[in-house]
């Protein structure tokens, strides 16, 4: 811990804003100056005192923290590049694979800010690159290449510790870089408030282990940028559009019918495509083929979500677990109509599938591959659409699929409550995703609405 007696404080700033007025403690430590915003004079003054008497006593600062020597908590003892590291470790084993990625993400953003001095010896990308995949990976880390270790070891040296969270004015410049693509320019929103998140969490760990004593993070209105949930209606794929691309796919050299069985399922019963997947043809049961009713009965209970083989916690590229955000045993049984059916029946005779084999598999067996499903979509959206409509959100990701069956499902007037429990959500998260796509109904409501009436005519004089 490096530490300096040439301290001056100065007068506390005050902004006042349009709502808020802001009391900036300001002081310097060899001409590098250090500020504490309050929300009141009176712990403002009452912070400025204690660096004067600190100051008048003859007491070292912190020349990270910017703080008095008896003011400083654990954090200065801690290097950050360590914690982070302990960090990783303790959510890997609560967390599934893409949250494990996302941590990574985050972590590296971050440590990546609180470097002393950028590398001269080793390339940005490959800093980077050892600190994602090696550095908070717990099951890489040990298997670390001797190039990536030279790394971790140089970051370890050269990252500041955990008192820097302890100077507003650094928080600041770390959340800058944390929100900020490698372009220079400002990440989505929707990564922000993720990265914000994963910190948040890195925070309260920090306070757990006595480490920082608050969650330095802004809090209240304006910490993050907002994020809206709702489905794009653009995004919505027209039913002729489907099918000509649902046909384009079927005539696919390669795997055509197959593929073609696969997209069906999720057009007519709107799974989530780590849905599909998992699904086994025991999971299917179709009516008998003379039988009057021709709607089958689809029953989704496992999701294996394509995570990456270096985030898994058995190096498979896929990660089996429960469907989202419900028990780990719940099931959900979907009804697909008659021409569903008769997908699926010539699906598994085609392919000669038997009970306990997987309904959509690989070229060569196993599940079926999602750089497989991405290219076929892609290549069939772009021979069926108008370049406008190609470069348009319609159908852009084979996620809109889903949500235009949840779509169509509102619209055809079926209750909230069985789409919701159909698509494996909550009623108040389905009306909050789709309430902006619901089309059709306005004439039927206004002729709801005038049977009502409406104010009653009166008289002269009344």
């Amino acid at each position: 811990m490096e530490t300096t007696y040439k301290v001056k404080v100065w007068k506390t700033a005050v902004y006042r804003g349009a709502k808020v007025t802001t009391y900036t403690v300001r002081w310097t430590l060899d001409g590098e100056e250090f500020r504490a915003p309050f929300g009141t004079s009176a712990l403002a003054d009452g912070f400025r005192s204690s660096l004067v008497t600190a100051a008048r006593q003859g007491e070292a600062f912190n020349r990270e923290s910017g703080l008095p020597v008896s003011h400083e908590t654990g954090a200065s003892a801690v290097n950050w590049y360590d914690f982070a590291v302990q960090f990783a470790d303790a959510q890997w084993h609560r967390t599934a694979g893409n949250s494990r990625k996302n941590t990574a993400k985050a972590l590296t953003a971050a440590t990546v800010a609180f470097l002393r001095t950028r590398p001269s010896t080793f390339r940005p990308v490959d800093v980077r690159t050892a600190l994602r995949e090696y550095a908070f990976n717990t099951r890489r880390r040990e298997g670390a290449p001797p190039e990536v270790a030279s790394i971790l070891k140089w970051v370890e040296r050269n990252t500041l510790s955990m008192a820097t969270w302890e100077d507003p004015v650094k928080v600041d410049d770390v959340l800058r870089a944390v929100d900020t693509l490698l372009n220079g320019k400002r990440a989505a929103a929707s990564s922000i408030k993720r990265n914000r998140r994963i910190l948040n969490v890195a925070m309260e760990h920090a306070i757990k282990h006595k480490i920082l004593r608050t969650n330095p993070l802004p809090k209240g209105r304006g910490a993050t940028p907002k994020t809206s949930n709702a489905v794009d209606r653009r995004s919505l794929i027209h039913p002729q559009r489907m099918a000509r691309i649902l046909a384009r796919i079927r005539r696919r050299t390669r795997g055509g019918r197959r593929l073609h069985a696969y997209f069906s399922t999720l057009y007519y019963t709107g799974p989530r495509p780590e849905e599909a997947v998992a699904m086994y043809v025991d999971d299917v049961t179709l009516p008998p083929e003379d039988g009057e009713d021709q709607w089958c009965d689809i029953l989704f209970h496992t999701a294996q979500p394509e995570v990456g083989k270096n985030w898994t916690d058995d190096g498979q590229i896929h990660e089996e677990r429960g469907l989202k955000g419900r028990a780990e045993d719940d099931t959900r049984l979907v009804p697909g109509p008659p021409a569903l059916t008769r997908i699926l029946r010539e699906h598994i005779k085609a392919e000669g599938l038997t009970p306990g084999d997987r309904l959509f598999q690989g070229e060569f067996g196993g599940i079926l591959a999602g750089s497989v499903t991405r290219r076929a979509w892609s290549t069939a959206r772009k021979a069926e659409l108008t370049e406008r409509e190609y470069e348009s959100p319609m159908g852009r990701r084979i996620y809109d699929i889903r949500h235009t069956r949840l779509t169509k499902w509102l619209n055809d007037g079926i209750p909230p409550a069985q789409v919701a429990y159909w698509a494996g959500n909550s009623v108040p998260v389905l009306l909050a995703f789709y309430a902006g796509c619901i089309e059709g109904q306005l004439p039927d409501l206004k002729r709801r609405m005038e049977a009502q009436g409406d104010l009653p005519e009166l008289s002269e004089g009344e």
